[in-house]
């Protein structure tokens, strides 16, 4: 079934004005042509089912008016909703086409309004969704629909309808009547200076990492150099004592020793004072030293 025959033009006058071709369809003829394209995958029988539902297409998406997009872009996206409806549709079931493709076109242009409406994904549960379709309405009953804030009676008249929390009525509103803005955009008008300027990043610059991880280098370096001077029990103890992020006790040293906790705390005072005097050694390489 070709989509380029279907979606809006251009010129959505000529869409229109290209659908008033197709007549509506009797119940009966409906289904004949629903099981040729089942059965067959009729091309004409697709043509025509798809034709005489155009108006459907149409009177859903002006439905979706409000929220600032093209209306050819929101037919064209109902339209894919109608042609995946007719592939997947089951004529034998006894329903009317209209009424399963009506879910469809219905869901497939709320996703593609969800996905224009900001670069940060608005809804991602059903009840977010519900939430985002129905807040506009909501407001309009209210009579705020053109206020940035509601007041606490509004936000919880809004979330005991529609089943959410009060904190998501006021996340949406923030987002809804707050569209995205680019950081391009300048300051002011006698500025040049625009907002991505004062933007700041917290994180350590590549130069500083770089050096950081530099200096990191060197140090394990001249620690294992330094370690080397010490005997193999001086190492054990002290790499276990000082260096581990979850160093034994003095008394599971001891056992592994067979020496007494005391005689293992002493070596490690020992050891590190030892390994001190030697990193802070003249002669030790100044690459190490660095």
């Amino acid at each position: 079934m070709s989509r380029a025959t279907f979606v809006a033009d251009e010129n959505l006058g000529r869409f229109l004005k290209e659908m008033r071709r197709f007549n509506v369809l009797d119940a009966q003829t409906e289904q004949e042509l629903a099981l040729a394209w089942q059965r067959e995958r009729c091309p004409h029988a697709a043509e025509q089912l798809v034709g005489s539902h155009l108006r459907l297409v149409v009177k859903v998406a002006k439905s979706f008016r409000g929220y600032g997009l093209p209306l050819g872009e929101l037919v064209a996206e109902g339209n894919v909703g109608l042609m995946q409806a007719i592939d997947r549709f089951e004529p034998e079931r006894g329903f009317r086409l209209s009424t399963y493709a009506l879910w469809w076109i219905r869901a497939t242009i709320q996703e593609y309004v969800l996905r224009s409406w900001s670069m940060v994904k608005l809804g991602t549960t059903s009840a977010q969704k519900k939430l985002f379709f129905n807040l506009r309405r909501l407001k309009t009953n209210l009579r705020a629909i053109e206020e940035d804030t509601l007041t606490p009676e509004q936000v919880s008249f809004i979330a005991h309808q529609l089943q959410v929390s009060e904190e998501d009525v006021i996340s949406m509103n923030q987002r809804l009547f707050g569209r995205d803005q680019s950081l391009n955009v300048s300051i002011s008008d006698e500025d040049d200076t625009e907002w991505q300027d004062w933007l700041e990043d917290g994180e350590i610059s590549q130069e500083e990492m770089l050096a950081e991880n530099d200096q990191m280098s060197k140090r394990r370096a001249l620690m294992s150099r330094c370690l080397t001077f010490l005997d193999q029990r001086e190492q054990h103890i002290l790499i276990n004592r000082r260096l581990r992020d979850d160093p034994p006790t003095l008394d599971a040293l001891s056992q592994e020793h067979g020496i007494s906790r005391e005689r293992v705390r002493q070596i490690e005072v020992r050891a590190f004072e030892k390994l001190k005097r030697i990193m802070r050694s003249p002669d030790m390489p100044a690459a190490y030293a660095a």
